[in-house]
Formats: structure tokens, C-alpha cells, sequence
């Protein structure tokens, strides 16, 4: 606004010149052809020979005045348009300055959520234990690197460093704890250590119990229970319905129930990691022996609780030449077995209550042919051979 309303004065000045030289030359051309002249235009004579040595360039020098006041008043704009940039652009710079602390409020703080990029420690990584074999490389130092096997302490040899404790640690963690002794004795300043673990002895499961192939089998990572047992051979006959799995660094097992169901057999598969140790236990076995269609020994289900009754209906009952008058139970306790007399013929006419039999409880059913009867000690002999069945 301020320049627009210096513009139009400086106009309005530029037109009051030239129209004050136009009135001068006209008075002065008027006193030439002999009119009145006005005192204010009128000069004296010197003033009027002026004038008439300067007629002919009379035309020029207004136009050459009005020249020089236009470049005046020009060099005078500019001069004052940069005096009226300069509050402008320092205001700006000013807006500028200003607006720089709210930028740099507007950062994050070091340390916020929103720099920690860092994922959490997996609980299941896999860790360094006695008897891995490992290669430490020391990048630029070919002297200090090796390969090596973690002792049982958990100690690994280095030169100029001795010994550096790297069990339980991840590769990652056994990597900074090296770089950090080799700075700390004044090896490498900046040290780029890399451990590779070539063989994990000791992150695998072990497997133990009622197996085919009880062992340790190794896991690079988690595995299935499932998996993990038919690696070892799956369960034997006289495996009972269930597996104990402790982890590593707890004292209290978790007993899981091996459901036959199909529907609920996913939920029993479960992920083991590694160092975790599976037990599975020997189910409870009662032997029928004797004169019955299919002696052996029967392997209790998940219930645990069977009578003379059903493991001899099992068994497919007495034989021909049975002697069920005759039946003896041997019980084992912890002074040996503990005999018995079942009367069979009884149980099978319902005139006597049925008996119920315990975990490793032998049933003899003699012959009536034969008069003589197996002592304990036979007994037992005829039960560690006997096929093993399991009750439906």
C-alpha cells in the first residue's frame, strides 16, 4: 500500500515539472513576439538572450530535464523498495527462526518406543552348551581365530585372551562377549567377532522311558512331540497312555495324556524345545497265565482299574482243560509276591464277588490235567516272556 501511494506522488510530482517547463517556455515565447509577460515567468533581459542563444535546442532541454528528474526519481524508487525488502525479509527470516524450535520439538526423544526398532529376545533361540563345536573368526586377525569344542565347564581357549565363558549365550551374545574381552585387554579396538556354531551336542531332547530308541536326538529349534517320538521309535508295548515332559531349568514335569481319539490327538502334540527331556512312563500290566485262549500279559488303559472277570474275558476265557477251581493271584509287594487263592469257577456263576487286580499282579489259571501247579518263582519266569496285549 505504502508503495503504491509513493508511486502516484512521484507521478503527480513528475507531471507539476514538466507542466512548469512548458509554462516557461511559452512565457518566454510570448515575450519574444512582443506580449505581456508575467514577472514570475519573466527573468530580466540576460534571462531573455539566454533564451534566444538556446532556441533552437529550446525543444530538447525540457525533454532532457524531464529525462534526468525521471532517472532521479527512479534511483530513488529502488533505493527505497530495497529500504522496505529488508523489515520484510528479516521478518521472514524471523518467522523463519521462530518456527525451528517447534520442528524440533515435533522429533521423537532418543530412547522413545518409537527408535527402538530392536525385536524382544526369542525364549526358544537355540543357546551354546558343553560340547558344541564351534568357529570363532575374528575379522582381520586370522592369529585369533579357530575352531574349537566348548569344554564342560562351558570355557572356550582363545589366544592372547585365555579363556572366555560362551555357555548358555546365543551365537549374537557369544559374539559381543568375546569383542568386549578383546577390547578389554587391549587386543583390537574395534573388533569384529563372528561365532559360528558348526554342531549343537547339547541343544537337543532327550527322549527316555517306554521307547524303542531311547536317546538324546538333537533339535535344532522346536520340534513336535509327535515327531520327536517316532524319531526314538515310537512307544513300546507296555508304554502306558501318557508322556512326562520336563523343560530346561524346571524341576516339575508336565504329565500330557495321549488321547487314541483322532479329534483329540492334535491338541496332544505339542511343541518341545530344545533341552527338553520326555519320559515316557510303563503303563500298568496284569498277566493272566495258565489255561486261557490268549495268556500275556494286558496293559491297563488310561482308567488303570480291571477285575479277575475282565482281564480273564480279555484273555478269551478259560480253556477246556481249565482247572478254574484252582486260580491263584500273586500279588507284588515290596518283601516279593504275596499269594492269593481266586476261586474262578465262582466268579464265572456270579456265586462270588469279582476281584479286583493291581499293576503287575500275575493270574495263573492251572490245568486239571496236569496236578502239579507253577511256584511264584516259575510264575514270574513265564511272565517276562509273555506277549504283551493291550485292554481296549
Amino acid at each position: 500500500m505504502r508503495q503504491i501511494r509513493f508511486c502516484e506522488s512521484v507521478r503527480q510530482s513528475t507531471c507539476a515539472i514538466e507542466v512548469l517547463l512548458k509554462l516557461e517556455v511559452v512565457s518566454i515565447a510570448a515575450a519574444e513576439n512582443g506580449f505581456p509577460i508575467a514577472s514570475s515567468c519573466a527573468q530580466g533581459a540576460r534571462g531573455l538572450k539566454f533564451y534566444a542563444v538556446m532556441q533552437p535546442i529550446s525543444h530538447p532541454l525540457p525533454r532532457l530535464f524531464t529525462s534526468m528528474v525521471l532517472l532521479g526519481v527512479l534511483g530513488l524508487f529502488q533505493t527505497a523498495s530495497a529500504q522496505s525488502s529488508g523489515p520484510v525479509q528479516d521478518a521472514t527470516h524471523e518467522g523463519t527462526i521462530t518456527t525451528e524450535p517447534s520442528k524440533i520439538a515435533t522429533q521423537p526423544p532418543v530412547g522413545s518406543p518409537v527408535e527402538k526398532t530392536t525385536p524382544p529376545a526369542n525364549s526358544s533361540a537355540l543357546v551354546i552348551g558343553p560340547g558344541d563345536e564351534v568357529e570363532i573368526t575374528v575379522y582381520g586377525a586370522p592369529d585369533l581365530s579357530g575352531h574349537t569344542r566348548v569344554s564342560a565347564d562351558g570355557n572356550i581357549a582363545m589366544p592372547l585372551i585365555d579363556y572366555v565363558r560362551i555357555a548358555g549365550l546365543s551365537s549374537s551374545e557369544a559374539e559381543a562377549t568375546i569383542e568386549a574381552k578383546l577390547r578389554l585387554n587391549n587386543i583390537l579396538n574395534d573388533p569384529q567377532v563372528s561365532v559360528y556354531v558348526k554342531e549343537y551336542n547339547s541343544s537337543g531332547i532327550s527322549v527316555a522311558g517306554e521307547v524303542a530308541k531311547p536317546g538324546f536326538y538333537s533339535a535344532l529349534g522346536p520340534h513336535r512331540l509327535f515327531d520327536v517320538l517316532q524319531a526314538a521309535g515310537g512307544p513300546t508295548d507296555k508304554a502306558a497312555n501318557e508322556v512326562m515332559i520336563t523343560h530346561r531349568g524346571e524341576k516339575d514335569a508336565t504329565t500330557l495324556l495321549i488321547s487314541k481319539n483322532p479329534s483329540e490327538m492334535a491338541a496332544s502334540n505339542v511343541a518341545l524345545q530344545p533341552g527338553d527331556t520326555v519320559v515316557v512312563p510303563k503303563a500298568g500290566i496284569v498277566y493272566v497265565l495258565g489255561e486261557v485262549t490268549r495268556p500275556g500279559g494286558y496293559v491297563l488303559n488310561s482308567t488303570g482299574g480291571i477285575t479277575v472277570l475282565q482281564v480273564v474275558a480279555v484273555a478269551g476265557g478259560p480253556t477246556h482243560v481249565a482247572s478254574p477251581g484252582r486260580t491263584r493271584l500273586l500279588h507284588r509287594t515290596e518283601n516279593g509276591f504275596q499269594e492269593q487263592g481266586v476261586d474262578l469257577k465262582k466268579l464265572l456263576r456270579g456265586k462270588a464277588h469279582d476281584v479286583s487286580l493291581r499293576n503287575e499282579d500275575i493270574l495263573f489259571i492251572p490245568s486239571s490235567v496236569i496236578k502239579e501247579a507253577l511256584n511264584a518263582g516259575a510264575l514270574v519266569g513265564v511272565a517276562a516272556s509273555a506277549a504283551i496285549y493291550r485292554i481296549p
